[in-house]
């Protein structure tokens, strides 16, 4: 069965399951890799990091990127943090760099939440969603997968579970460079 005919079904099953009033919260990875087809398929993003210091896609050359647009008010882009701080240890020899790219919130909003939840993750700003926007980012959280070139290779988009074996091997392709 292809990934995106098990996430349907999943989901289909899942929203049965939390309509059910005798049943209690259910979390579940929901995502689904979408091949990038869109515009720049090298895209040019600089933005800042928490200390101010500006981030660059291109001073990344050789490296894979994952870029994970979440916001501190997105359940689901909370939830699925721990397991892509285990992906970016897990990857770490590998030379990918997972980077968490906060959407639209106030400097403050975001140091609160990296605070209280003591996230790693390298977290970059972008204050006005330009480049959310411009990579056509329009669910929180998506995740853009970005090749040693450069290159935009294909975004996740909805909660993942980034420790699955569905997205392992999304992971272990990117890193491999197939």
């Amino acid at each position: 069965m292809s990934d995106a005919r098990y996430c349907g079904k999943r989901r289909r099953l899942l929203a049965a399951l939390v309509l059910a009033p005798s049943v209690g919260p259910v979390w579940a990875a929901d995502a689904e890799r979408q091949a990038w087809s869109r515009r720049p398929a090298k895209p040019r993003i600089e933005l800042p990091t928490l200390d101010g210091t500006v981030w660059s896609l291109a001073a990344q050359s050789g490296r894979p990127v994952l870029l994970n647009f979440w916001a501190s008010w997105c359940a689901p882009c909370r939830n699925e943090m721990p397991s892509l701080e285990i992906l970016s240890q897990r990857y770490e020899d590998s030379g990918l760099q997972v980077i968490a790219v906060n959407f639209r919130e106030a400097d403050a909003t975001v140091r609160r939440f990296v605070d209280a939840t003591g996230l790693h993750l390298p977290v970059l700003r972008d204050a006005d969603g330009a480049v959310a926007r411009s990579l056509g980012v329009h669910t929180f959280p998506t995740t853009v997968a970005i090749d040693r070139q450069g290159r935009a290779r294909f975004s996740v988009v909805g909660e993942c579970d980034w420790g699955g074996r569905v997205a392992d091997g999304w992971v272990a392709e990117l890193v491999s460079g197939r």
